[in-house]
């Protein structure tokens, strides 16, 4: 019986170890490929080459990085106030519309292939998150920071989940394709990336209604929020003013 051979795996190990003590992720991948390149091994020269040739075919990953720093300008010149003080003019205007709207543009486009037209960098951050924020702040004033943290948190949530369950109904999606390579490679037969494309959209349909619900609810829970805070405030103006009066009483 042969036996079995874990070296490969020692790239695993790398990216847990450099995750945990919060290496930069970039670094932490590259040496885990490094890493198991060399443990199965393959020649330094050649696994430069597969990184430069990786690289080379999906090098519009890397465009990302030309975007952040255009969205760093617009910060700087004042994107986020701009958009809460739009938001704030506009009537009618909730957190929870907003963010709805969000999700229902965001789900349609992801499933017609268009991921890369939003995202947690180019527009939750700099519009989305600000947009909903503004437009709690219209309606109830200063914001605690935890409220605000949660409505960011939803933001984020919006996004992420509009693409998980919209991407899949776009038939050319990387993921739907390795489904369909996979059952081809276990001789299941019959089914095309059409057929699994079609079969996502229920799901995106659940997804999409359940989290519209959760989102008609979120007003309320940030008017709980808000009054927690509030009451937590309060008690501790209480006990602070209790325990000057003790401290002046006793001297």
């Amino acid at each position: 019986m042969n036996e079995i051979n874990f070296l490969p795996l020692s790239g695993i190990a790398v990216i847990v170890l450099g995750f945990a003590m919060r290496f930069n992720p970039l670094l932490v991948v590259t040496a885990a490929g490094l890493v198991t390149g060399f443990a199965v091994g393959i020649d330094f020269i050649a696994l430069i080459a597969t990184f430069g040739e990786k690289f080379m075919n999906s090098r519009q990953l890397a465009s990302f990085l030309l975007i952040l720093p255009v969205i760093a300008i617009l910060e700087r010149y004042g994107l986020q106030q701009r958009a809460k003080t739009w938001v704030a003019s506009i009537k009618g205007a909730t957190t929870s519309r907003i963010l709805s709207i969000y999700f229902v543009v965001r789900e349609c486009a992801a499933a017609l292939g268009l991921i890369n037209l939003a995202g947690q960098a180019q527009t939750v951050r700099p519009l989305l998150a600000p947009m909903a924020v503004g437009a709690a702040a219209n309606l109830y004033g200063d914001l605690p920071q935890a409220v605000k943290d949660m409505i960011g948190a939803h933001a984020a949530a919006c996004d992420n989940i509009a693409v998980f369950f919209g991407e899949d109904i776009f038939i050319a999606f990387g993921a739907v394709l390795l489904m369909d390579a996979f059952l081809k490679e276990n001789g299941i037969a019959g089914i095309e990336p059409l057929h699994i494309g079609l079969w996502a959209i229920p799901t995106a349909i659940a997804a999409l209604v359940v989290h519209l619900f959760r989102l008609a609810r979120f007003e309320a829970k940030i008017r709980t929020e808000i009054a927690r805070c509030q009451q937590q405030t309060k008690q501790a103006s209480a006990t602070d003013d209790s325990t000057t009066m003790f401290e002046e009483g006793s001297l």
